[in-house]
């Protein structure tokens, strides 16, 4: 487990990039939904779209952050082998 927690988690920069990509898309795909409540309902289906890879990008970003502190919490408090003799 801690080898793909290291994985995930290798960069986290990048999946701050990531994430903040999906936060940002996720405002457009609202602004869409909103334009389409005033204007035509093709705006808000296009938003709806926009709203849905939004999540799953931003997910994909906070799921490296996630990685990246848990893999350092787990890393921290690993426990020392002690030999009994």
């Amino acid at each position: 487990m801690n080898n793909l927690l290291a994985k995930l988690g290798q960069n986290p920069k990048r999946s701050l990039s990531i994430f903040l990509v999906g936060l940002g898309l996720f405002t457009i795909g609202l602004l869409f939904i909103a334009i389409g409540y005033f204007y035509h309902h093709i705006w808000q289906m296009l938003g709806v779209f926009i709203l849905a890879f939004s999540c799953v990008i931003a997910a994909w970003g906070y799921l490296g952050i996630f990685a990246n502190r848990w893999f350092h919490i787990l890393e921290k408090h690993k426990p020392k082998n002690k030999s009994i003799s």
